[in-house]
């Protein structure tokens, strides 16, 4: 299938925002957005956007940080996702900007979008759910599961979480907490654990077990199985 991309700027609050987005030749097509790890949107999310173009739909990788901006450390990474952790009301304004971006594009299917986010994506995507926000569906990778406090059991997207049941970031206990949140929610839910597996699972420079971010090779490719199941699902 043939994949176009492109890059597009837009303005928020006075500041500008750079996505990336690919589309399948075929488009408009539904709209996946992709949102991106604690150091930015990168190639990582790029090449999502792609993969999720050759399978038909049209990725978007959103930006929450600014055009341009990149961590280059776990301290800068830190310090780029604090205003957002610590004010999740902030996360969840500038996560529904960037939904309403990407409903303007002309490749993308407005009616149909979905969302899937890696790390502090993948609490993003869960924001983005508990917020009651018109999505299909959210996919969390490897992400961050507190719930904000700040929502109203309002859950209308089917949520998929894909979790290494080792991730010292969202131990057990989280999953948990996140399970009992959603039915509460009366959310439609699914949930993988896949064992022996810490964070970051589906990043291949992740090689670092003192920190809890290891590749694993068969995580990646069962939840990314998982993620085009439900997206399946979603959309038909």
């Amino acid at each position: 299938m043939s994949v176009e991309t492109r890059t597009f700027t837009y303005s928020i609050d006075g500041k500008e925002f750079e996505a990336f987005l690919a589309a399948p030749g075929k488009s408009p097509a539904p709209a996946v957005l992709i949102a991106h790890a604690w150091a930015g949107r990168s190639d990582f999310e790029n090449n999502k956007a792609k993969a999720l173009a050759e399978l038909g739909y049209t990725g978007v990788a959103i930006d929450l940080f600014g055009k341009g901006v990149l961590g280059q450390s776990k301290e800068e990474n830190q310090k780029l996702i604090e205003p957002f952790v610590e004010d999740r009301p902030f996360l969840q304004k500038r996560l529904t900007e960037n939904i309403d971006i990407v409903k303007e594009q002309p490749e993308t299917d407005a009616s149909k979008l979905a969302a899937i986010g890696f790390c502090f994506g993948g609490l993003c995507v869960l924001d983005i759910a508990r917020m009651g926000a018109d999505v299909a569906g959210v996919v969390s990778f490897h992400g961050l599961l507190g719930a904000p406090g700040n929502t109203s059991d309002k859950v209308k997207a089917k949520v998929l979480a894909l979790h290494g049941w080792d991730d010292p970031m969202a131990p057990p206990s989280d999953v948990v907490a996140l399970g009992e949140e959603l039915t509460k929610a009366k959310a439609d839910w699914q949930l993988h654990g896949y064992g022996g597996t810490m964070h970051a699972f589906t990043n291949p420079q992740a090689n670092d077990p003192d920190f809890g971010t290891v590749y694993d090779k068969d995580a990646d490719r069962r939840s990314w199985e998982a993620m085009k199941n439900f997206l399946a699902e979603l959309f038909g």
